[in-house]
């Protein structure tokens, strides 16, 4: 069991950008996109049920990205739109372990127990 993220690089204010989330052996586990920029806490960025009727998202994620999963290909994806420079952080996935089977979508980092590697997102100004 592992989720790992990737897509992440650099793009310029305005920019698009895909991170996909490969998160075998949780299905039934809500997944999780949080990101840290130096310096500061991690913060939660959008999140998906397990069988994708809920998602929630940061203030400064609504309206920019949106998250999506395909459990039969076991891949979450958060696409990012307009984005710009205090955008740029470190983006982890995470599969929370409080709310496995319901349509619940936790914001606190706490209750995720699996994390991924992370993948950095740079935007350019």
């Amino acid at each position: 069991v592992q989720l790992q993220a990737s897509g992440g690089g650099l793009v310029q204010t305005g920019g698009s950008l895909t991170l996909s989330c490969a998160a075998s052996g949780r299905s039934r586990s809500g997944i999780g996109w949080f990101r840290q920029a130096p310096g500061k806490e991690r913060e939660f960025v959008a999140g998906i049920s397990w069988n994708g009727i809920s998602s929630r998202y940061s203030e400064s994620a609504k309206g920019r990205f949106t998250i999506s999963r395909d459990n039969a290909k076991n891949t979450v994806l958060l696409q990012m739109n307009s984005l710009k420079p205090e955008d740029t952080a470190v983006y982890y996935c995470a599969a929370d372990s409080l709310f496995t089977g319901r349509p619940v979508v936790s914001t606190a980092p706490i209750t995720y127990d699996l994390w991924g590697q992370g993948t950095l997102v740079t935007v350019s100004s």
